[in-house]
């Protein structure tokens, strides 16, 4: 299960998920793209399912996640990857509204909470499971401007660690995986000019692909990374060490 799969990095995931021979299931709100998007899956052979809704509503993500056990079977591997920054209402903390601080949180760090909460008692039952939380270099280096973002994806990292020592010795991976600038829609959005100096000091000296990201979560999921849980692993390029 993808959440935010539609576009961007989710879809960059899909997209490695699918030449590996997943089954997919897609969770996104965005009508059009999730059609879109399912039909280059199904053109490399995948399974997919997709699936309209709300991430920040918790009676229609369980009836995904429902309708996605009846249809593709367990859901074995889980990326939450659905979330976003405050776009444009972003500001600085002291210009900044404390409903725009709920609406970050609530769309990175709670979906990510709700969706883990119904579908890792499966994996624990079951004996085996693979959770990816999508973070953010932000996280680590703390943005001005970013602060509700910064401090969302840092609790997907503190709740990623906490519960990957409750699952595994229950056969259940989990990890935040933190993306430096890839390119997206919505980075192409909402760059502005500080942003734009930033990507173009990249030590490998190029701005990252979905695909990229999609690499690693692909590691993550499968037999490959077994070992490794817990874990804030970076793909930014070299421009933030852990």
């Amino acid at each position: 299960m993808v959440t935010g799969g539609a576009n961007g990095i989710g879809k960059g995931c899909a997209l490695r998920f699918a030449a590996e021979g997943a089954s997919i299931a897609l969770i996104d709100r965005e009508v059009v793209a999730l059609a879109e998007t399912r039909a280059e899956l199904e053109m490399l052979g995948a399974r997919v399912l997709t699936v309209e809704a709300d991430c920040t509503d918790l009676a229609q993500i369980t009836a995904s996640v429902e309708r996605t056990e009846a249809e593709l079977g367990p859901i074995d591997i889980l990326l939450n990857n659905v979330g976003q920054g405050a776009r444009e209402r972003k500001a600085t903390f002291l210009e900044s509204s404390e409903d725009v601080w709920r609406f970050v949180i609530e769309i990175n760090l709670f979906t990510t909470m709700r969706f883990t909460r119904l579908i890792a008692p499966g994996m624990v039952a079951r004996g085996h499971g693979r959770i990816i939380n999508m973070a953010s270099e932000s996280a680590l280096i703390g943005p001005v401007g970013s602060h509700d973002y910064a401090a969302a994806k840092a609790g997907i990292i503190g709740f990623s660690r906490s519960i990957s020592r409750e699952f595994a010795p229950h056969g259940v991976t989990v990890n935040a995986v933190c993306p430096g600038p890839i390119m997206t829609r919505a980075l192409a959005q909402s760059a502005g000019e500080e942003a734009k100096k930033a990507m173009a000091a990249i030590p490998v000296g190029f701005v990252g692909e979905a695909e990229d990201v999609g690499a690693m979560v692909a590691l993550l999921a499968s037999a490959e990374g077994r070992f490794i849980t817990g874990q804030t692993i970076l793909v930014n390029g070299g421009r933030w060490f852990v």
